[in-house]
């Protein structure tokens, strides 16, 4: 039996026992990548659209055929298993593909054998001709495999920090600053790093190049965080480390910051990162402020972030139970929970199943449902959200949909960049895909009901994102809860004029009792 390696990192190769083959096919290229990404049988018409969309189903059918063979003739054996409908790879012949590999790297926490594996991005540079519905395939695969990569290099880097090996740690670093140049989170990695390993001259120069870079492309200055790592006195070792904690076999990022007398939990939306949060300088001056009233913990869905990446969309029952799995490992007291946006269903879900953990409920321009019926007119049916989601990952990587999350920043670079950089970091095209399918899929009307904790409900009045009447719906459906109806027209709870939603939130934990640990 031929052992055949596909290297689909950087410009494709075909190796067969170890010997390279050179195959002059672009189509031919693309065919072999494509058939061992779909790990089984593809349709022929599939295959003939993909490779010559513009060419008649019969002529693009005789072109594959024609195509499957000279393949084999180049390599010099049959390595194709065909019917009437469908090719494949052979199940007699031994193939690997680096993509693949890198992935299961990943998935087994083998985080340096992975980033070893990924030489280039996926495709890179390589296109066969006239085939752009390929093209679009090669794209969220390639923007998917680098997210896992960024992921990846974050963990090595916080893992090596924290075991001493700081000169590894700034090699990965410097990886991350390479694909994300204007991230001032990698930035800080690397610094931190390198002032780590006591070579401060490097750091220094680092430092300034972040600078002009933050400059130059951005018009902006570097961060406080950013300027105080550079400081004499600065300890970077006191930065308040992610810290991991496994939960059904997946591994949940999440910090804690501050103390005080309430613990406050905090789930942002859709994405998050629990360090990239941090970066915008608004949303620091949320989460600050909310310190003043407890400790703050934050922590990434599994597959969003800094968490592990999962083959599946994190349901609403699996985020619930990712929620106490977080506050047991964070050693909390009753909590308040702060459930924004998509995140507000997952909120309810713990409060109801939790109510002993959970001392108040707060949710921000939240829905009970993900789409349109006819007993819930307050969200977008599901063709129109269908439509949201497909353009939504469209433009993954850039600053996309920050016109409607946010109107007041939609027009300031930082927030741009910092935007278009969150969603990098945090997902990729095809991750998120499933995450946005299961959220328009959510119902917890059943549910509001039985919620027997303090809540309140906020919600800006012209949210371009969530119609106010989804926020009016929810707090009408649970007993005693408060409503606050906000000016403005931001979905984020941290654009726009935060003082209103503050002083509604402060008003509202200072009236909890102050109780004990949460429930074991």
């Amino acid at each position: 039996m031929t052992a055949f390696s596909l290297g689909a990192f950087g410009f494709p190769e075909v190796h067969a026992d170890g010997r390279s083959i050179k195959l002059n096919l672009r189509k031919g290229l693309a065919l072999l990548i494509y058939l061992a990404e779909a790990k089984g049988a593809v349709a022929r018409d599939v295959i003939a659209t993909l490779l010559w969309p513009e060419t008649p189903r019969e002529t693009g059918l005789a072109r594959l055929r024609r195509l499957l063979h000279r393949i084999e003739l180049t390599l010099d054996q049959p390595v194709f298993e065909t019917d009437r409908t469908s090719v494949r790879w052979s199940p007699a012949v031994e193939l690997k593909i680096d993509s693949q590999l890198f992935e299961s790297a990943c998935d087994r926490g083998e985080f340096e054998a992975a980033c070893q594996l990924y030489r280039g991005d996926f495709l890179a540079g390589f296109s066969p001709d006239h085939s752009p519905e390929f093209d679009d395939w090669s794209f969220f695969r390639r923007e998917a495999l680098r997210g896992r990569l960024m992921h990846a290099l974050e963990r090595l880097v916080q893992d090596k920090n924290t075991a001493g090996d700081h000169f590894a740690a700034t090699a990965h670093a410097g990886r991350l600053v390479e694909l994300d140049p204007l991230s001032e989170v990698y930035g800080r990695h690397l610094i931190r790093s390198l002032l780590l390993a006591g070579d401060r001259s490097a750091a220094e120069r680092h430092h300034a190049a972040l600078t002009q870079r933050l400059r130059d492309e951005l018009g902006v200055a570097p961060e406080a965080e950013t300027e105080a790592l550079m400081s004499p006195a600065a300890a970077p070792h006191s930065v308040p480390a992610t810290r991991y904690v496994k939960g059904s076999d997946v591994h949940l990022a999440y910090q804690t910051y501050g103390s005080g007398p309430l613990d406050i939990l905090v789930m942002p939306g859709f994405v998050s990162h629990v360090e990239r949060a941090w970066e915008h300088p608004a949303s620091r001056t949320f989460l600050a402020s909310l310190m003043k009233l407890g400790r703050l913990i934050v922590f990434d869905r599994r597959g969003i972030g800094l968490s592990d990446r999962v083959g599946s969309a994190p349901d609403i029952d699996v985020t619930a139970e990712d929620i106490g799995t977080v506050l047991r490992a964070a050693d909390a007291r009753r909590v308040v929970l702060f459930g924004a946006s998509e995140c507000g269903p997952a909120c309810i879900k713990f409060a109801v199943d939790d109510p002993h953990r959970v001392a108040g409920l707060i949710l921000f321009g939240a829905l009970a449902k993900g789409c349109w019926s006819q007993d819930y007119p307050h969200a977008l049916r599901a063709s129109q959200y269908d439509a949201w989601s497909r353009h939504l990952i469209a433009q993954w990587g850039g600053p996309v949909g920050i016109e409607a999350f946010a109107p007041s920043l939609a027009n300031d670079p930082q927030a741009r960049a910092w935007w278009a950089g969150l969603l990098r970091a945090a997902s990729s095209p095809g991750g998120i895909s499933a995450v946005l399918a299961a959220f328009r899929d959510a119902d917890v009307r059943h549910l509001l009901a039985r919620i027997a904790v303090p809540t309140l409900v906020l919600h800006r009045r012209n949210d371009q994102a969530v119609r106010i009447a989804a926020g009016r719906d929810i707090a009408s459906r649970i007993s005693g809860a408060e409503f606050v109806e906000l000016d403005g027209h931001d979905h984020w709870f941290f654009a726009g004029d935060q003082q209103p939603v503050l002083a509604a939130i402060r008003r509202f934990t200072e009236a909890l009792p102050r109780e004990g640990k949460a429930g074991r």
